[in-house]
């Protein structure tokens, strides 16, 4: 292609040169004057045009395969993205969980293992909620100062006549640095106003407690509780500071208390993520009383469909790297990469390993044996999935996917390490890179040189055919003064006419 610009542009110098000829032709014969302008363009594009064809086509080349490296890259990176999981082994130990019954569910993660588990829950976590006795909505109680702890840690709250209030207290909690986790609000019902403490923390030991030092007292010091956790993750008790004004429970700080495989346990949390290594159970309160089987098992969907992904990702960058060294004989033309050295390292290198079997002799595992092939075209050189072939292998012989991609010498880690070579800062898409950009420099260093010597040259040229073209003009008046005077071919001149009389 860049052959067929440069000559094209060499050809219209050409004819544009031809043109200016017949300009200085037409100037030298009795013409009033010559086209310079044009003169001097054809002149300096018979010199120049040629190189800048030449330079210009070389630019687009090097430009074409910078992109076309770029998309290659593209596709190799997401190839390797894609396979993150295959090639460290975690996609290959990923599980799945289910209960039997209601209010129990669970989600498998790392360090999990494929069993079955008999649950029974006793009582699921709970945090604590304290509801005061009732006072006026409006009631100023007093001043002075609100310790509240929970769990350990703890709070001071100033109580002074402008949050005096009930709401006043709640919103001085809410708003307190250093609040441990305690909300407050102000629940109004047909005895009067409630101030309600909620604990942001569920758990036995997640108790609130209320102190109060109070220097004016009108009803402020009744806020006071104690609450106690029980030591065995049962049900909280309180004690109020004020009898006549007690506080209640609404809701107890209580463990999660249950049993797996009839062995008992207790947690803070409804999310347990303790009894069973690497499962978390999230308990509900329909789960109470209840005796479910959570069955563990390896997440073939999952582990399937991100097998599917590799082989998609990977025929993603088959189709690129026959798309850069496509060529079509009909029309001459063909992909930017077109028998590059660097391309068909790179392709022949993921072809082996896709090729080939993990381990050897006959232990050798290749994708074949879990229903991975090549296309029939063995030109294609893009694989296919039979899925029904890939879940009997994921569900009957995990052990052979998994040997297959294993995170030592897998398939995928192999193609991971690969990919790393080949697009790492040195590698040999970065060098060949490097070197197209380089030559890029050098193009736009050529250019520029070429720039000046046109300015130059044209400079050079219009100055001369300038000068040619008033001489021309002098010349051709002058020949049309003598004419006039002594005659020519068909007239005789004004001398010639006085002699005769």
């Amino acid at each position: 292609m860049s052959s067929i610009s440069t000559t094209s542009s060499q050809a219209s110098a050409n004819s544009a040169l031809q043109s200016a000829a017949q300009s200085i032709i037409s100037g030298s014969t009795g013409n009033t004057s010559m086209d310079v302008s044009s003169l001097v363009t054809a002149l300096v594009n018979a010199k120049t045009a040629g190189q800048a064809a030449a330079l210009s086509a070389q630019q687009t080349t090097d430009n074409t395969q910078l992109s076309a490296y770029g998309a290659l890259s593209a596709a190799l990176s997401a190839l390797q993205s894609g396979i993150a999981g295959l090639a460290s082994g975690s996609t290959l130990s990923t599980f799945t969980a289910s209960a039997t019954g209601s209010g129990l569910s669970a989600t498998a993660g790392k360090g999990a293992v494929a069993n079955s588990y008999t649950v029974a829950v006793q009582q699921i976590a709970s945090s604590q909620s304290l509801t005061s006795s009732a006072f006026g909505a409006t009631a100023q109680l007093g001043t002075g100062t609100l310790s509240i702890s929970l769990g350990g840690t703890s709070m001071n709250v100033s109580i002074d006549s402008t949050n005096n209030t009930l709401s006043g207290i709640a919103s001085a909690i809410n708003s307190a640095s250093g609040n441990p986790g305690v909300t407050a609000t102000v629940v109004t019902g047909t005895d009067g106003a409630h101030l309600v403490l909620r604990s942001a923390n569920s758990g036995a030991a997640n108790t609130i407690n209320v102190s109060v030092n109070a220097t004016s007292d009108n009803g402020l010091s009744s806020l006071g509780v104690t609450s106690t956790a029980s030591t065995t993750g049962g049900q909280s008790s309180i004690t109020s500071a004020n009898s006549s004004n007690a506080w209640s429970q609404s809701s107890y700080a209580q463990d999660a208390e249950f049993t797996v495989g009839g062995v008992a346990a207790t947690s803070a949390s409804n999310a347990v993520t303790t009894a069973i290594s690497g499962v978390t159970m999230t308990l509900s309160a329909a789960s109470v009383g209840t005796t479910q089987t959570l069955n563990v098992t390896s997440d073939t969907t999952s582990q399937a469909t991100a097998i599917n992904n590799f082989v998609s990702l990977y025929n993603t960058v088959v189709t690129t790297m026959s798309t850069l060294t496509s060529y079509n004989s009909s029309s001459s033309s063909q992909g930017p990469l077109l028998g590059d050295s660097t391309l068909m390292t790179i392709q022949n290198a993921l072809a082996t390993i896709v090729g080939g079997a993990v381990g050897s002799g006959s232990t050798g595992t290749t994708l074949a044996s879990i229903g991975i092939t090549l296309k029939d075209d063995p030109a294609d050189g893009t694989m296919v999935v039979d899925n029904t072939a890939l879940t009997t292998a994921l569900t009957a012989n995990p052990a052979t996917v998994a040997s297959l991609f294993n995170p030592t010498n897998g398939i995928a880690e192999q193609l991971n390490a690969s990919i790393t070579n080949f697009t790492q800062t040195g590698g040999i898409i970065d060098t060949r890179d490097t070197a197209l950009n380089t030559d890029l420099k050098s193009v736009a260093s050529q250019q520029s040189a070429l720039a000046d010597y046109t300015a130059q040259l044209t400079s050079q040229y219009q100055a001369q055919f300038t000068a040619l073209n008033t001489l021309m003009a002098t010349a051709n008046s002058n020949s049309q003064y003598l004419t006039a005077l002594f005659g020519g071919a068909n007239s005789a001149g004004a001398l010639a006419s006085a002699n005769n009389t």
